[in-house]
């Protein structure tokens, strides 16, 4: 009857443990199962911050770019101001040249070197005098009024002098053409 009983109880005992076995691999199923669907969940959060840090570094560098157009154009724009307020001093110093005539003095020298440092520091920053050598040309002088003595559409004489700042017009040369 022990044997009975110990052949009984070896069993039962091997019955637990075939149900504990089949429970424990159906629970490690579960997990795997579980797993995988967290993978999957995370891997589509991973994809949408990528998305995301994505758009955003996009836009810093549009923004960039913006900020940056915008401090050239105001560059341009400052640049501009200034060089026409000292383009008045050019044609000053150019009336003070024409008015001592021929005689060279110390003093006319002196302004010319004046001049000639100022719109060397002008050109450096962009501005030359428009060309008024190549005919009259509408984007780039401005007739006052008909010279008699000079050919059709070529200009004759100039009252005053235009400047470009980087291709640009920054003032138009007042100009007189032959018709």
């Amino acid at each position: 009857m022990a044997n009975e009983q110990n052949e009984q109880s070896q069993e039962n005992v091997q019955q637990e443990q075939i149900l504990t076995e089949a429970s424990e691999q159906e629970a490690v199923e579960v997990c795997i199962d579980d797993l995988h669907a967290q993978i999957a969940q995370l891997e589509d959060s991973l994809k949408l911050e990528k998305a995301r840090t994505a758009n955003a570094v996009y836009e810093a560098q549009k923004s960039v770019e913006r900020i940056q157009r915008e401090s050239e154009k105001h560059k341009d724009t400052v640049l501009e101001k200034f060089a026409k307020e000292l383009l008045d001093s050019v044609d000053n110093l150019e009336r003070a040249i024409q008015a001592a005539g021929e005689e060279e003095t110390p003093v006319l020298e002196g302004v010319k070197l004046t001049l000639k440092s100022l719109l060397t520091t002008l050109e450096k920053f962009g501005v030359v005098v428009a060309d008024t050598a190549n005919g009259f040309n509408a984007d780039l002088h401005q007739a006052v009024g008909i010279d008699p003595n000079a050919k059709a559409n070529e200009i004759g004489t100039v009252l005053q002098k235009g400047y470009t700042l980087n291709g640009r017009l920054l003032r138009p040369a007042m100009v007189m053409v032959g018709q």
